[in-house]
């Protein structure tokens, strides 16, 4: 049903996690040749700069969000990567997915790893205060998400 995932999952230590039945995120990455940055290799990624407001808010992080009971996390992630910045799925390759966290409850969180042939366009919704194209190599700079953050130097890994 759609929707029945919102709400939090509490573990036993409180701590508390977004999505019924779990969560996930799109990882969509360019060639940053693609993106007209440098030639030296490496390659950018979307990210969310969350709105204030939201769980974690003015962290940096991936589009995504609570899964459905009726959904896979990949189909999670891009339904709520479509939500946030308005890319459709048929403007993106899914390439992978890795369950970045797992809490004591038995939540999960998966990335979805996807690319794209160059940057596509975006538009915000009110979750992102905003969406931006970052260098590989500029996404440690930026105050991340604490979960993104665990996460990113094996993502990065992955990419490359």
């Amino acid at each position: 049903m759609r929707g029945d995932g919102d709400g939090w999952v509490f573990d036993p230590d409180g701590a508390r996690y977004w999505g019924r039945h779990g969560a996930a995120g799109l990882l969509l990455c360019v060639r940053r040749e693609a993106a007209g940055a440098d030639t030296g290799g490496g390659f950018a990624i979307l990210l969310q700069h969350r709105a204030v407001w939201s769980h974690q808010g003015g962290t940096w992080g991936l589009p995504g969000g609570a899964r459905d009971s009726h959904e896979t996390a990949v189909q999670a992630a891009v339904r709520e990567a479509h939500e946030e910045t308005g890319i459709a799925e048929d403007q993106i390759q899914v390439l992978d997915e890795k369950v970045t966290h797992e809490a004591v409850s038995g939540w999960t969180y998966t990335t979805v790893l996807a690319r794209a042939d160059a940057p596509i366009a975006t538009t915000a919704n009110g979750e992102s205060a905003e969406l931006r194209w970052v260098p590989d190599d500029e996404v440690d700079t930026l105050p991340l998400h604490p979960g993104f953050g665990r996460s990113w130097p094996s993502l990065r890994k992955l990419l490359r």
